[in-house]
């Protein structure tokens, strides 16, 4: 019997080239006296060629499997749909349109003359989901309450003069509020369940779905959908009304809603699939019993393992965990109502005064004790116009946009680990649980009351940040938030922030303040119409939606602003003055305004603070002066 011999097989082979001229090698190698024609005519090199185009085949195939694994060099849509779920981002193959839709009604007059004023008995509040649309039928709803009783600094009330009778008396009012409005047609299907499976799947019948509304069961359950099976907790809206909070609910017209944090076993992921359609995955629990005999504790670890008794390095048998709820139930015995979103993509971004038709409207409350006519007058004068377009609705993003939302959602991990995440988690609270116009955050500090040679030194906590807020009145003045807005934050970033971040919620400080200049204008241009254009400029500068807290004036900013302006030849004087007549309406804060200027800047306070033209057309000065 020949001894065998161990042969050199070339593992580094990637191309067609180099696996035909290492096969030859090969041959000429190991079987000299068996084959040695390797004319490119030879039948024997037809084989090598084959088996070397096989070579290539898989080898490119093998680099091309492992490259679509990798996010950074993935390039098809399938697999970057799928890296997405692995990394936790949700995927549509369409985004819905939004818009804010201003909603109007009509209410009666009460009194005459002067003493005229709108009857908010006949004021509706409208449910949530309130079904609007254009004349080419794309589908809008509602994402928050229409109460017309309410105004606040998140949905101001605007009230008008609607008609008046043949003596001059107002008849009735015209009312409006604005509601955000997201697209989509909202389509509901049933599903049976028989006995449980652990991580049991659907999907809906539908492509282009834009989102799950909502899915209850014939027991009245609602199941929750949630980012991760292993959530257990989900926000939940409660209507800020006496009966549910005595205390919080003399602050409903800022926060009509009150923001909790509910644990629930009845919840579900989503999914898009590689077909287009939307596929829903449950959880494991099946197990009737109690949680607490089943989740592994010292009188039952091990014991489902043969002849193994418990001992201390003994590992859990997870199989303790698979029938618990710890990652939700599965459905049992039980019919499942789906009511989702089906949208259109790109051809829902409508144009402005397109959206004009109700189709379908919830009233929450009933209205007693007054005249039925006028009640139906009121629901009959309901309409509804977008004064803006509504954008925002696309199809599937292409593959390079999906790899960089997977990087930004994987580097935050749906958590707040930066101030800048902190300031946009607090901006991005839905307006319902309360509005924050204005955020800044600052690293926790003490005074160090132990050091008695330096009192005022402070000791930095590491671990703590001091979150300083300002919202807005109905006038769009900046007013501390209320305590419902503060709880309802607490609740909401209590589910973004890291463990060991301790967040202090606190109000900033509002600096007051008056401007006064003076300028010369050019020859041959009306004097008051350069100050009227002066006025202009420095009240949209000074307009609070432009300032932020722990913002300075730059004086030589604002004068390059006025130098700017068409027909001024140049500016005089330009001063600051701080202002804190709480009689008048100011805050009272006391600020040395001399004190904090520097280079032609003025600077806040060490304590987070903000610079406020409470009243621009009165608090805002301006001279013409001639030389």
């Amino acid at each position: 019997m020949p001894e065998y011999v161990e042969k050199d097989v070339k593992y580094l082979n990637k191309d067609f080239g180099q696996f035909r001229a290492n096969l030859i090698n090969f041959t000429k190698n190991y079987f000299p006296n068996t084959y040695n024609d390797f004319n490119e005519s030879s039948p024997g090199m037809m084989f090598l060629e084959m088996a070397s185009y096989v070579g290539d085949v898989l080898s490119y195939y093998t680099d091309y499997s492992l490259k679509e694994t990798l996010l950074p060099y993935a390039q098809e849509t399938e697999n970057m749909l799928r890296l997405s779920q692995f990394y936790g981002v949700q995927t549509r193959n369409v985004a819905s349109s939004v818009a804010k839709l201003d909603v109007f009604q009509t209410v009666p007059a009460i009194g005459t003359g002067t003493a005229a004023r709108p009857d908010y008995r006949y004021a509706l509040e409208m449910d949530e989901n309130m079904i609007v649309s254009t004349n080419g039928a794309t589908k809008f709803r509602t994402l928050d309450v229409v109460d017309f009783h309410q105004s606040g600094s998140n949905s101001g009330l605007d009230v008008s003069v609607y008609s008046v009778d043949g003596t001059g008396n107002v008849d009735f009012y015209l009312l409006k509020k604005q509601v955000d409005v997201i697209s989509g047609t909202q389509k509901t299907v049933t599903f049976t369940f028989g006995d449980p499976k652990i991580y049991d799947k659907i999907a809906l019948p539908d492509d282009n779905i834009i989102e799950i509304v909502s899915m209850t069961d014939d027991s009245g359950n609602r199941w929750r959908e949630v980012p991760f099976l292993g959530q257990d907790t989900i926000f939940e809206s409660i209507r800020n009304i006496s009966y549910n909070d005595p205390v919080l609910s003399a602050n409903r017209s800022t926060a009509p809603y009150i923001l909790k944090l509910t644990r629930t076993p009845h919840r579900f992921v989503s999914r898009l699939r590689d077909d287009g359609r939307v596929e829903i995955q449950f959880g494991a629990g099946i197990s009737s019993g109690v949680n607490e005999a089943i989740i592994p504790n010292p009188t039952n670890v091990g014991l489902s393992l043969p002849v193994i008794s418990r001992t201390t390095d003994a590992a859990l048998d997870p199989s303790n965990f698979l029938y618990t709820d710890t990652y939700g139930l599965a459905p049992n015995n039980i019919t499942l109502t789906v009511t989702y979103t089906v949208g259109k993509g790109i051809d829902d971004n409508v144009g402005a005064n397109e959206i004009t038709n109700v189709d379908s409207v919830t009233y929450l409350t009933s209205v007693d004790g007054v005249d039925a006519t006028l009640l139906q007058n009121a629901k009959d004068s309901i309409a509804v116009n977008n004064p803006t377009p509504a954008t925002g609705g696309s199809n599937l993003p292409p593959v390079e946009t999906l790899r960089q939302n997977i990087i930004g959602n994987f580097a935050s991990q749906y958590r707040s680990v930066t101030k800048e995440d902190y300031i946009m988690r607090i901006y991005a609270m839905p307006a319902k649980y309360g509005s924050v116009e204005k955020a800044y955050i600052a690293p926790d500090s003490q005074l160090n009351t132990a050091d008695r040679e330096y009192p005022r030194d402070v000791i930095a906590n590491q671990l703590g940040l001091d979150v300083y807020l300002l919202g807005f009145d109905a006038n769009k003045n900046l007013v501390p938030v209320n305590n419902v807005v503060k709880e309802n934050l607490r609740t909401y970033l209590s589910n973004y922030r890291i463990l060991t971040d301790a967040l202090s919620i606190k109000d900033a400080f509002i600096i007051n303040v008056q401007i006064e200049f003076e300028i010369i204008t050019r020859p041959d241009y009306n004097s008051n119409e350069v100050l009227l254009r002066c006025l202009s400029v420095l009240r949209e500068k000074f307009s609070n939606d432009r300032n932020q807290v722990n913002g300075p004036i730059s004086i030589s900013n604002c004068m390059t602003d006025l130098d700017k302006v068409e027909g001024v030849q140049s500016v005089v004087e330009f001063e600051v003055k701080n202002v804190f007549d709480t009689n008048a309406g100011y805050s009272g804060n006391v600020y040395d305004i001399k004190a904090a200027t520097r280079n032609n800047i003025i600077y806040p306070s060490l304590d987070p603070s903000i610079f406020e033209v409470k009243y621009p057309n009165t608090d805002i000065k301006g001279r013409v002066v001639k030389l």
